[in-house]
């Protein structure tokens, strides 16, 4: 059973499937899913992307790290969005960011970061890598690292990573395993390169996960046969 993990999700997580903006039943079930894993006294840490409000390629018109600015101070919205809601339903969340100076947000501290966890609180990182150029995949394998997770949880909308896409092909064929160099290899595209390059380098599992399907993050957590596993 992994002790402390990192919650990678996508914005379409509070939005639902192609959706924009906050629903209701869709944050309930997040908030279900965490509450499931929270009991078990373990430390979670999330990273959320922004899709949900806009994606940095929609905004043609604006210059890539200006537009990578606009998607940090999303994934912030975000993040404070989740903060509210679970500390409402009885979960204990801190935000963290180095992006922002606001008085809901607090800054990026590693014995902090310890503290928090050892009190119980869900820890969510906000703003990306306070970096453009880069994407919310690579700010999770760095707080991942930074935190020392056992392990980083890809939340997606299919049961691991498939040779080609299951959606479009009846005979896609599913991996229980894969190591980085052939995620990097074959081009998977759940994490981008850069991101699995440095789970590679700090030895990080990733386990790739259908977040909608209820139970798996626990089941994934517990180290039960869910999803794929990436691994060295």
């Amino acid at each position: 059973m992994y002790r402390k993990v990192l919650l990678k999700l996508s914005g379409e997580v509070l939005s639902g499937e192609g959706n924009k903006g906050f629903n209701e039943k869709s944050i309930e079930y997040l908030t279900s899913e965490i509450k499931k894993v929270s009991v078990h006294g373990l430390n979670i840490g999330m990273v959320i992307g922004a899709g949900n409000i806009f994606r940095g390629k929609e905004l043609t018109n604006v210059t890539n790290s200006i537009a990578d600015h606009i998607g940090m101070l999303g994934t912030v919205s975000n993040a404070l969005y989740l903060k509210d809601y679970f500390e409402k339903n009885g979960i204990k969340t801190v935000v963290v960011s180095q992006i922002v100076n606001l008085p809901s947000v607090r800054s990026i501290h590693y014995d902090d970061i310890d503290l928090y966890f050892n009190s119980g609180y869900v820890v969510i990182f906000a703003g990306g890598t306070s970096n453009p150029f880069f994407t919310t995949d690579t700010a999770a394998a760095i707080r991942a690292v930074e935190m020392q997770a056992d392990a980083i949880i890809k939340a997606t909308k299919v049961n691991g990573i498939f040779d080609k896409d299951p959606k479009e092909f009846t005979d896609a064929v599913k991996y229980d395993t894969i190591t980085y160099d052939d995620a990097i290899a074959k081009n998977i595209k759940v994490m981008d390169t850069e991101a699995f390059a440095i789970c590679q380098r700090y030895n990080m599992p990733i386990s790739v996960i259908d977040f909608f399907k209820e139970n798996n993050l626990l089941k994934a957590i517990m180290e039960e046969k869910v999803g794929t596993k990436v691994i060295p």
